[in-house]
């Protein structure tokens, strides 16, 4: 179906709530944004495709999944009288499936019961997906490199093929000349906390920066931007620290400018078994809940780098959209019981 201009809304806003399914799924506005997150999935598989890629089909249960974070929980479910969890991410099986490809990646379903105040974040789902990449031999700058790349290709590719429902959006394709034009930058998150705490944003040094402070942040921006060497604790054990920098990881997030925060979490993989088991207790975590993942570790897997783009929120950035369930056909927000 052809979109026009005589059947479209004038902006993109959205109410605080995604209307009934009807209603969503006809809108005009509902048709261009999931159009253009078409484009920029099929970008995404040319790129990586070009690259030399593999992309696997993700698992969706496991005994064990990514412990999370900022106080989102999983979900169990009963497998044959054994208790599995459905994937908050595939982080782990990323990890593992390097034995077989060098370079992989999924299109991935994830479930997080967010927390309920996150339902008026306008950036929280409780369902969503992810572009998710694992590379063997990796390092924090090689995969950074691929993160600017891929996310460039995909945005000139939705300027070029998806004119028509950027203008149905109101979305002025300007707005990523400085995206398509210019490298992005990097801070230290020390140099974003002391930033934040230079206009009295109370940010937690040891902690991710929050969500109004990578707004704050983010809002100073032209184009995206990357965020390096957090603190060990405020994330997972599987990002590895950095042995020059103790008490830092070797880790990142790309923040979409205009106010639209993280798009993206990545990291090198810690991939040695002794500092594996160390690092999940450190979490408080019991290792033998990772029992086959420890195994294949001990083993030996390959030391790699990865990360994760959620497709929805960086298809609200694209789209200039105000709630993120506008990029989903089924949106499941944190606390409202919906189909």
């Amino acid at each position: 179906m052809t979109i026009t201009e005589l059947d479209v809304p004038q902006t993109a806003a959205a109410p605080a709530l995604p209307p009934a399914p009807g209603v969503h799924l006809s809108s005009p506005v509902t048709r261009a944004v999931l159009t253009i997150q078409n484009g920029i999935l099929k970008a995404t598989r040319e790129h990586l495709a070009d690259e030399g890629f593999t992309e696997l089909l993700p698992p969706i249960i496991g005994p064990v999944t990514d412990p999370g974070g900022r106080g989102s929980k999983q979900v169990d479910i009963d497998f044959y009288g054994h208790r599995y969890k459905l994937m908050t991410s595939a982080i782990l099986y990323k990890q593992a499936s390097l034995l077989a490809f060098p370079k992989m990646f999924y299109i991935a379903p994830n479930v997080r019961l967010e927390p309920l105040e996150s339902s008026s974040t306008s950036r929280h789902l409780a369902e969503f997906h992810q572009i998710d990449v694992e590379m063997a031999g990796a390092g924090r700058d090689e995969i950074t490199a691929l993160v600017e790349g891929l996310v460039r290709h995909a945005v000139r590719r939705v300027v070029e093929q998806h004119g028509a429902e950027l203008a149905l959006l109101g979305r002025d394709p300007e707005v990523f000349a400085a995206l398509l034009a210019k490298p992005f930058d990097r801070m230290t998150h020390q140099d974003a906390v002391a930033g934040l705490h230079g206009i009295d944003h109370r940010q937690n040094p040891d902690a991710e920066i929050d969500w109004e402070g990578e707004a704050l942040i983010s809002r100073q921006a032209d184009r995206p931007f990357f965020v390096t060497q957090y603190p060990k604790g405020s994330r997972g054990f599987y990002d590895r620290e950095d042995l020059d920098s103790p008490g830092t990881l070797r880790n990142f997030d790309l923040l979409a400018p205009e106010g639209y925060g993280e798009v993206c979490s990545g990291s090198e993989r810690e991939f040695d078994y002794a500092r594996l088991v160390t690092r999940i207790r450190e979490s408080g975590e019991n290792p033998a809940k990772y029992a086959w993942y420890l195994d294949m570790a001990r083993e030996g897997i390959p030391a790699s780098a990865g990360f994760g783009i959620g497709i929805q929120r960086l298809t609200r950035y694209i789209c200039g959209l105000d709630k993120v369930w506008q990029a989903t056909a089924y949106p499941k927000l944190p606390g409202v019981v919906s189909p």
